[in-house]
Order: C-alpha cells, then structure tokens, then sequence
C-alpha cells in the first residue's frame, strides 16, 4: 500500500517545542512577535513608538503618543488568564489528528478540570473565528448529518431528542480526493441551506447532493447543482459521487466518539466542529499549526468564561 504523505509527516516534535518554548520568556517572545511582527503597534492609534514595563511580570507596553497601556495578551484570547504562557502553548500543540479531551488535557497541564475545560473551549473558539469566512469552490459535495443518538426511551431515527443536525461540505479535487471542509450545525431548509451557501460556497462552485430537496437552495447563490437519487438502501453511501463525504463523516465521527465519547450537543456542536473543520484544513503542514493557531488566537477577541459557557442560538 502507498504511503500518505499527509498521515506520515513527521510534525513538530515534543523535543523542538520544548526547545522552542520551554520557558515563559521564549513563550512571551514567540506571542509579541506573532502579534506584532513589524514591532508594536498601539491598538488605539497605531502609533510605532513605546516604552515599556512589567507589572506583576507581565510585560505591558505604552504608546509613546496616546499614552496607552496594553500587556502582550490584552485584546488576545489570553486576556486575565491566570496561566503561565508555557501552559497555553502547551494546550496549543494540538496536531494530533484526533486531538485531546479536557480530562485529557489536564494532566500534562497540570490544571484542574473545570480550568482545562475553558483552555480547551477557548482554543475552539479560536478555531471556530478563524474558519467563519471559510469559502469552498470547485466540486463541493455536500450532505445532511446528525450529532448525536437516541436516548432511552426517547424517539429514535431523525425525530431523536438527542440529535443535532449539521450540514457537511467537502471540497475535493476533479478525481474526487478531499482538499477543504465546512461544517454547520444547522437545520435541513432550503432557508438554512441558502444561508449556508452564501457564506460557505462560491457561486462558481459545483455542489453534488444527495436527493434531499432543501439542498436545491445552492443554486440561490448561482452555484451549479447537480442531485443525485442515493435511495435508502445501505449501497447508497458506496457510491462513487460521495466518497469524500462519507469518508470524512466517518472518521469525524469516530474522532468525536473516541476523543470526547459525550458532550453538550445542543449547545457546544459549533465549537467541536469548527474544531475538526480547522484542523483538517490545516492538515497539510503539521509543523506549522501551532504557529498559525497562536496567530489566531492573538487577533481573536477576549472572550469571558460566561460567553464560553452561554448556549449559543441559532448557528
């Protein structure tokens, strides 16, 4: 069997991150040259110039113009944490294909739950920021799936209490091999579905869906679409015009299941699959993930624990 590349890559090894950023200082100078890589900038004026100082060690700027004060975290996710740098970087080596678990997390942190939990969800967040304005083009197959399964005693099938749907998008090249993803957790109407389509699909995209009617709405957008009746039959999910999504849906699935086995579906489904939307579109260079989520997480906006917490509607 050939190898792949992609699976086999050798990634950024647990000896070169130590190397890289064993200590708050070299953490602290990795985060202000990902934030400011042309040097300091006030993020009131923009003005170039500042003095600094630190405070309860935490370097802190101050624009020579305005008078501003910023520390390196403020107006990052990292804001008020009370956490070494070290730790977040630690949380942000996160190029294991299945990633990890809060529980998971907080051993090798060294953190309690509760607070490994909110590392954990802010790093999605991150994730989830990043990958909003994600546009897919091309041969984009496209299919209704569900989060989720029956409870005891409840309803079973689509009218499960326990299910939440979400739409799943796979871009892939002309032979059918799997470039990028989108994921939206969303309900199955032709409204949703053109809303899903104005902001993740390119007019010139060709969209291949099964014979679910909501999925017409594409065409709102300009975008080709082609219908393909699967019927319900097991053979259904073998054929050849979906291969790249059913494959992803499987193994997102098995991920989610085997990482987290259960969460909050209702409320926390977003986050989780912004989390595997972001890595599997970055998973072409493992080396580099940690540099380029630390990037998005200095220009995502702070967000409290109570915002991480709060059911998010509608999405």
């Amino acid at each position: 069997m050939k190898m792949n590349r992609v699976q086999f890559q050798a990634g950024l090894s647990m000896g070169e991150f130590m190397q890289r950023y064993g200590s708050d200082d070299q953490c602290e100078a990795a985060l202000i040259e990902s934030r400011w890589p042309s040097g300091f900038a006030c993020p009131m004026c923009g003005c170039g110039h500042s003095s600094s100082f630190r405070r309860e060690g935490r370097l802190y700027f101050q624009c020579t113009a305005c008078r501003y004060q910023c520390s390196v975290i403020s107006g990052t996710i990292f804001e008020a944490t009370k956490l070494p740098l070290t730790r977040w970087f630690l949380a942000l080596l996160t190029q294991s294909k299945n990633n990890v678990a809060a529980l998971e997390l907080m051993r090798p942190l060294g953190i309690c739950y509760k607070t490994a939990w909110l590392v954990k969800h802010k790093l999605m967040e991150v994730m989830r920021v990043r990958e909003d304005d994600r546009q897919l083009d091309g041969r984009v197959e496209i299919d209704d799936a569900y989060l989720g399964g029956e409870r005891s005693g409840g309803r079973a099938g689509r009218g499960s209490e326990n299910k939440v749907p979400f739409v799943a998008a796979v871009q892939t090249t002309p032979d059918g091999q799997p470039q990028f993803i989108c994921l939206r957790q969303q309900p199955f109407t032709g409204e949703q579905v053109a809303i899903f389509a104005a902001r993740s699909l390119a007019p010139s995209a060709t969209v291949v869906s099964d014979g679910l009617w909501c999925f017409r709405a594409v065409q709102l957008i300009g975008a080709e679409h082609e219908r393909v009746i699967t019927g319900c039959t097991k053979a259904s999910v073998e054929l050849p015009q979906f291969r790249a999504i059913n494959t992803v849906l499987g193994n997102l699935k098995r991920a989610l299941a085997g990482t987290y086995h259960s969460f909050d579906f209702a409320k926390y489904a977003h986050r989780y699959l912004a989390e595997a939307q972001y890595r599997f579109n970055r998973r072409f260079n493992l080396r580099a993930i940690l540099d380029r989520l630390l990037h998005a997480a200095c220009l995502t906006a702070p967000t409290p624990a109570s915002a991480i917490r709060g059911a998010e509607l509608g999405r």
